[in-house]
């Protein structure tokens, strides 16, 4: 006979106990309850990916498996837009929830972002990141990757604009970008070689001037003053000579530099090894802290130029180095994944996809496409407000929550991040300033089924290009430009010539009256409607114009970062990890330890060119 224990409750002759009973597992319910409402959060975001780039997104020429696996199981954002066409701007926004503009991260002299880990621009410290809001939550928090927020404002070891100071408890990554100097050709081996060896002997020279001096003013030793002064000079002209070759040749050992935490661990990175060191920090965290809730932003360095590339990946797609990084980074989106199912947390964790903005069309060797694709959208990366800049895909994944395979249609924006992490995390969205972002969960769960934006503004570093209108009572998105780049050559769809489109002066055209496009039924931008074309012309013009006028005055004026007289090189802020010049060092010791590659690399199959 099998015996079933009785509750207490179940005795009417101990009402103490009873209730004694009942209010203990209230409290047990009460006590659990924030904690299993709180989700983990992996944000994970491309640099400079196309929205045409992936097969979920109409791609049929690029395997992404793995992230087309994570829409399948995710609501797809179909309007998903950056609040800027490039970097820095764009992802201060993300951080923040608000235009770039009202941060100050812009600029009128055409300088887009922040230039260089010489500059003191960066990210203001009064501004409330993502991060910040759910540490005070309890979260544990980490960036992994791109930064590019900026890092030193007095000397290149005051760290102002650190992701410490922005709620971020871990870094390790690149605090600047992904740059063409980062990924050197093999001429450079010499050229680091070298730089080695010189190091070497002015380390020795050094002691021997020291030694000689000590043992000369303690009379130990008879050597002639002029041999140390000699001795000295030649080590001043050592570091001299090539602070001064750097300063000719390129940014590699300025710039191209990777931190763990406040410490330099590579300078320069290897760019190459690099993906695969960030794919383990970000598994070794979530190992780390799959007990307590956290948020992890993986900002790859993938797919920006110069699209450093394992061996294992070159070679592996149909469009080049491009597509061999992009089908690289879907591997290591693959391997965040299965970290988050093999610890057990894929039903406790949302997971969003995103790109900062359009790929770079630019981007060019020769004949060979160095960028991304945009799909049928008209421009790209640092275009203003063409929709091919600052489309991007948008994937939201939280198993049980959220349908799976729900596509949505609404104008949502990288920016409604970081209200809607409020409201996962129970966290407060600052009421001293204005929030340009919305709380995406309502729009997600299917509870309402219009996007709170009516009014999307697309700015051009400080200059307002265009503006998206999308009436509540309509299927119609409205997209009004006012400024637009000249592309350059003649005839072609992008600036070639110059490289980066540009936001104001010569090469732009300023349109009155401003160019009209319905996107619902014209999203390549290809055609303006006009008084003869459209019914509702005046209307729409007049419409976004007074909308543009109250927006306007929102925006406070502040301090742009991205100036030059804030964002250009000093040489006293440059970091370094060793005796400046002499900014040489590798101290990833543990990544030697590890394996050299991820586990579970693909292969290829030789018949069918997948990959198993």
């Amino acid at each position: 006979m099998v015996h079933f224990q009785q509750s207490p409750c179940l005795s009417f002759r101990r009402p103490l106990v009873c209730l004694s009973w009942m209010w203990f597992l209230l409290n047990m319910a009460q006590s659990q309850r924030p904690e299993e409402d709180k989700p983990n959060i992996l944000l994970i975001m491309a640099d400079d990916l196309g929205i045409g780039d992936l097969g979920c997104y109409g791609n049929d020429t690029i395997r992404t498996p793995n992230i087309d696996r994570l829409a399948t199981e995710s609501v797809k954002l179909m309007q998903h837009i950056a609040a800027s066409s490039v970097c820095t701007p764009s992802r201060s926004a993300f951080l923040t929830g608000r235009y770039s503009i009202r941060s100050g991260m812009a600029s009128t002299d055409n300088l887009f972002v922040v230039r260089n880990l010489g500059a003191s621009s960066g990210l203001p410290v009064n501004e409330t990141t993502f991060a910040s809001l759910v540490k005070e939550q309890g979260y544990s928090t980490a960036i992994i990757g791109k930064w590019h927020q900026g890092l030193n404002c007095q000397s290149r070891t005051d760290h102002c604009h650190h992701p410490h100071n922005y709620g971020f408890d871990y870094f390790y990554g690149m605090p600047f970008s992904m740059d063409l100097s980062c990924w050197p050709d093999p001429s450079r081996d010499v050229e680091l070689a070298l730089g080695s060896y010189l190091w070497f002997c002015v380390q020795l020279l050094t002691a021997g001037v020291v030694a000689c001096t000590v043992g000369k003013l303690a009379r130990l030793i008879s050597v002639p003053w002029s041999l140390i002064l000699f001795a000295g000079m030649f080590v001043y002209l050592l570091g001299y000579f090539w602070f001064q070759s750097l300063e000719a040749r390129s940014a590699l050992y300025r710039d191209c530099i990777l931190m763990r935490q406040q410490m330099i661990s590579e300078q320069p990175l290897k760019a190459q090894r690099a993906g695969t060191i960030m794919v383990d920090e970000a598994i070794s965290f979530l190992e780390r802290h799959r007990q307590q809730p956290f948020l992890l932003f993986f900002s790859f360095l993938h797919v920006h130029m110069p699209l450093p590339t394992t061996t294992d990946f070159l070679g592996t797609s149909r469009h080049g180095l491009y597509g061999d990084n992009v089908q690289e980074m879907d591997f290591f989106v693959g391997k965040l994944l299965a970290a988050i199912d093999d610890l057990g947390l894929r039903n406790r964790t949302v997971v969003y996809f995103a790109s900062d903005h359009g790929g770079h069309l630019e981007a060019r060797l020769g004949k060979m496409q160095l960028g991304g694709w945009n799909g049928i959208f008209k421009g790209g990366k640092c275009m203003g407000g063409w929709e091919g800049g600052i489309r991007v895909p948008g994937l939201f994944r939280w198993p049980g929550k959220l349908q799976a395979g729900k596509v949505i249609h609404e104008p949502t924006s990288l920016m409604d991040i970081f209200p809607t992490i409020a409201a996962l995390t129970g966290g407060t969205v600052p009421q001293d300033r204005v929030i340009d972002g919305r709380n995406l969960m309502p729009l997600l769960r299917g509870e309402v089924v219009h996007s709170e934006h009516e009014f999307l503004f697309h700015y051009c570093d400080a200059y307002l290009h265009a503006v998206r209108w999308h009436p509540v009572d309509s299927e119609a998105v409205w997209k009004v430009h006012y400024v637009t780049p000249v592309f350059q050559p003649p005839g072609a769809q992008a600036c070639y010539e110059t490289y980066f489109c540009e936001c104001v002066g010569k090469n732009v055209t300023y349109h009155d009256p401003p160019l009209l496009f319905d996107l619902s039924r014209d999203p390549s931008e290809s055609t303006p409607l006009t008084n003869a074309t459209e019914p509702l012309y005046d209307l729409v013009i007049a419409t976004a114009s007074e909308a543009v006028k109250e927006h306007r005055k929102t925006i406070i004026p502040v301090e742009l970062q991205l100036n030059y007289e804030r964002n250009h090189d000093h040489v006293w802020l440059r970091p370094c990890c060793g005796v400046f010049p002499f900014c040489l060092c590798d101290n990833e010791d543990t990544w030697s330890s590890k394996k050299q590659q991820v586990e579970s690399r693909p292969s290829k199959d030789a018949n069918t060119g997948t990959f198993e």
